[in-house]
């Protein structure tokens, strides 16, 4: 369920990426401290562009986390899983038709009609995005958001970006350690 977006969460959004959020349609999830962590975006920017990133991680320590779980190879060893696998792979394509379903809920767009977002259904080439639908969906949606977070582990038990004139430092810091875009 996704909650609407205040402007408290819009100011600690932008602290969290280092600008303001586009296409922000409401808060998917938050961190147990209160903060949002996964946002919902609608599928066509503000600017017109299509945009197939429904679920996007905003948390800086989750987002920093998914970067070195990236750089350590899982999203490689997660494909070839996929290929191997049927029942994973049955689990995967499920939860494509689930990103797929809430993000129709919030809009058609031609453009990236059946085009989910982080490899789905046959690759994985984000954990980020996977990581955000399952905080997003719950557990059991996505098998491999859910693996994701489980590597995670308990990311949001160390503590949260300070507010303040840093925030925005240490988010664009973080940033630039990540990358830039999901999906």
């Amino acid at each position: 369920m996704v909650e609407p977006m205040s402007p408290r969460d819009e100011q600690v959004i932008a602290a969290q990426l280092g600008r303001l959020p586009r296409g922000v349609v409401g808060i998917a999830w938050r961190c147990p401290c209160g903060k949002p962590g996964v946002v919902a975006t609608a599928p066509r920017l503000p600017d017109g562009t299509p945009f197939p990133t429904t679920y996007y991680l905003t948390c800086p320590r989750a987002t920093a986390e998914c970067s070195t779980l990236e750089a350590s190879g899982m999203m490689a060893e997660m494909t070839d899983r996929l290929g191997v696998d049927p029942d994973l792979a049955v689990g995967y394509r499920r939860a494509h038709e689930a990103y797929l379903a809430d993000r129709e809920a919030l809009g058609h767009v031609e453009e990236i009609d059946g085009i989910s977002a982080g490899g789905m259904p046959t690759r994985v080439k984000c954990l980020h995005v996977l990581a955000a639908h399952s905080l997003a969906a719950g557990p059991g949606v996505n098998p491999l958001g859910d693996e994701t977070l489980a590597a995670l582990g308990e990311f949001w038990r160390h503590p949260c970006l300070d507010e303040g004139a840093s925030s925005l430092d240490e988010a664009e810091n973080g940033r630039r350690h990540v990358g830039q875009d999901q999906g």
